[in-house]
């Protein structure tokens, strides 16, 4: 072709180019960043658009400093910028450390990767605990999405390993042929803070609300939602004076202690690992002691499930087996004795010990099915008869430690039955809490309710993936989360739990189809399987069950179909603003930030995915919720803004 013919092609490109082309704007992402599963660019999940009148331009970002990215090198080595620029356009030195949560402006080189969208190019080291979920999200602040990271990553996501190196595609554009004409320049992608509008954001930049609303398709009845990037038209570079006035929202205090030591790092701050004292040699002599004396006691139960479905009672009393005979009863007690000397941290005790702590199991120490409050050496404990095989309960508890989760203390056996000792809960089961029409018209608030679900989140992802072998929970509901004097949450009954190790091994299936009903995946419910990911269906259950205050059987009453039916209306649909106060607990007499309540009505709606592989890992439901904990303290100190759990 001749070259001298090339500048008339261009015109003819530009005369016979879809209007969009030249004039549109860039659609705004919303709440799509959350649906990794997601990857309709009609949000721009992917990316924007490359509809500029340029392929390649100045751009510019903004980064909130936190740790380890507190630093001007640190945070142009993260985002591919370069420290001197970073330094005088933020009016700092190129060694300077940055204080937390201060607004950093990052100038960028933006261009139209592959003619599809615009985008600047960074790479990242993949770290422990990393996904692309909280890569995108919590380390480059939304600045990218796991949607683009997934789509211009060959790694896929579940094969993501340490130490991988992966490419991160950071959401900027170049103006449109209509903002050219406007005068504009440059688009900054701006990190939208708690509690800040369209109108505020714009008015910080200097920027006539208009053309910022343009500039993203919005209206100015739309809502945007913090965690995500708004475009904002600029027609001179942005300046240090700019991210002051407003200030940004104060720094946010650390996340509350989740655990009890302070030597772990930053991203297992809430793990605990008692190291067991013994060998798996004798942990596997155990289990075949378990297995030789609890099968007999299998075969002579009084009653065998019949049902292919059980609903299992945690605190309902046991029928007792009856023909108890010496041999069965001496045998037990040799295993007693076996866990004693093997578990140096579980405590065997008299059953004499044990009527003395509950005066003789007396109706005042009684809680609730065959639970009874004891005192031991001046504390409570909880204390539970039980019959048949406990050696699953007491095989896992004694192998796990954590702060969320239940600590078995003790074991005793006496005249055929077992008596667990636990620590003890001062504040009962979440069951008692969470319902709005619970007799007792117990309440609980907003960030109340936030720490309740971190603390279960907390506690699934330690033994999804901090034990060995990990294993699942698959009974985890409401009577089955206890909580302590300060209202901080234990998972509890670990009679049902499994392990989880191997896909292909042989704890993979099950033909026995045991839980409680409304709680249960459907691939378990259809087909036996045992994943990690049963647990994550019964956790977005559970957070349905905190966010509205209805029993799960109210839930399914209400929709004829899938429970996502009921979150629906709010995260997906228009007209959700509106529709959040009929779905929430009216308990809460509308005293929350609405914006974090669609946020976790997003995430309870992921966990309860027909596909298992679609619903997100424990560790990046942690990693939402603690960010989420944090902003909700910050709202609980400022609530007192009139009309803050509004929309408008």
């Amino acid at each position: 072709m001749d070259v001298s013919a090339l500048p008339i092609f261009s015109l003819l490109f530009l005369l016979i180019s879809p209007p969009w082309l030249i004039h549109a704007q860039q659609p705004y992402v919303g709440k799509a960043t959350t649906a990794c599963d997601i990857a309709d660019n009609s949000a721009s999940v992917l990316g924007y658009t490359c509809n500029g009148l340029k392929t390649t331009c100045q751009a510019y970002l903004t980064f909130r400093s936190q740790s380890p990215y507190n630093t001007v090198f640190s945070i142009s080595q993260l985002l591919n910028s370069v420290p001197s620029q970073v330094s005088q356009i933020n009016s700092v030195s190129e060694n300077s450390t940055i204080e937390p949560d201060k607004l950093v402006i990052v100038p960028v080189n933006c261009s139209c990767t592959g003619g599809e969208y615009y985008q600047s190019n960074t790479s990242y080291i993949v770290e422990p605990d990393d996904t692309y979920f909280t890569i995108a999200n919590n380390t480059f602040e939304s600045l990218s999405t796991c949607q683009a990271l997934q789509s211009q990553n060959s790694v896929l996501a579940t094969n993501l390993s340490t130490g991988d190196k992966i490419s991160v595609p950071l959401r900027c554009a170049c103006p449109t042929k209509n903002q050219s004409d406007d005068g504009v320049k440059y688009l900054l992608s701006y990190l939208v803070a708690q509690n800040q509008d369209v109108s505020s954001i714009s008015a910080m930049f200097g920027v006539d609300n208009t053309s910022t609303l343009e500039a993203n398709e919005l209206s100015s009845d739309s809502t945007i939602y913090f965690f995500t990037t708004l475009l904002i038209p600029l027609q001179t570079p942005p300046t240090y004076s700019q991210t002051l006035a407003p200030p940004p929202p104060p720094p946010s205090p650390p996340p509350p202690p989740f655990s009890l030591s302070s030597n772990n790092s930053s991203k297992k701050t809430w793990v605990y690992v008692v190291v067991s004292v013994v060998g798996v040699g004798l942990l596997l002599v155990i289990g075949g002691i378990v297995f030789c004396i609890f099968i007999r006691r299998k075969n002579k139960k009084k009653k065998q499930a019949s049902a292919s479905v059980i609903t299992s009672q945690s605190f309902e009393a046991i029928e007792k087996p009856e023909g108890k005979n010496k041999v069965e009863e001496e045998e037990s007690a040799e295993f007693l004795e076996s866990i004693a000397v093997i578990a140096q941290s579980l405590k065997v005790y008299t059953f004499e010990e044990l009527k003395s702590a509950t005066d003789n199991f007396s109706p005042s120490c009684w809680i609730k099915g065959s639970v009874y409050r004891g005192t031991i050496k001046g504390d409570f404990a909880a204390i539970k008869k039980m019959d048949g095989d406990v050696s699953q309960e007491i095989s896992v508890l004694n192998k796990i430690s954590h702060f969320n989760l239940i600590c078995l203390s003790g074991v005793c056996f006496h005249d055929g039955h077992w008596y667990l000792v636990y620590e003890y809960a001062n504040n009962g089961p979440l069951s008692d809490w969470i319902y709005h029409d619970n007799i007792d018209k117990r309440i609980l608030s907003w960030t109340q309710r936030i720490q309740i679900a971190f603390d279960v989140a907390t506690g699934l992802n330690y033994i999804h993936n901090y034990t060995s072998p990990p294993y699942v929970h698959k009974d985890l509901k409401t009577t089955n989360v206890l909580l302590d004097s300060e209202l901080r949450a234990k998972i509890a009954n670990f009679g049902l739990a499994r392990s989880a190790d191997g896909q292909e091994g042989e704890f993979a299936l099950t033909r026995h189809i045991v839980g409680t009903k409304g709680y249960m995946a459907p691939e378990y419910l259809e087909n036996g399987f045992i994943s990690t990911k049963l647990d994550v269906y019964a956790f977005g259950v559970l957070l349905l069950e905190i966010l509205t205050g209805k029993e799960v059987s109210a839930l399914y009453g209400g929709v004829n179909g899938h429970l996502s039916d009921v979150l629906s209306p709010v995260i997906h649909e228009e007209t959700g603003k509106e529709k959040l106060g009929e779905f929430m607990d009216p308990s809460l007499e509308e005293s929350y930030p609405a914006e974090l309540a669609v946020f976790v009505a997003g995430i309870a709606d992921s966990c309860i995915k027909n596909d298992p592989s679609a619903r997100p890992g424990m560790a990046e439901i942690v990693q939402s919720l603690s960010r989420i904990m944090t902003t909700s303290l910050n709202w609980e100190k400022s609530k007192t803004v009139s009309g803050y759990h509004s929309f408008t």
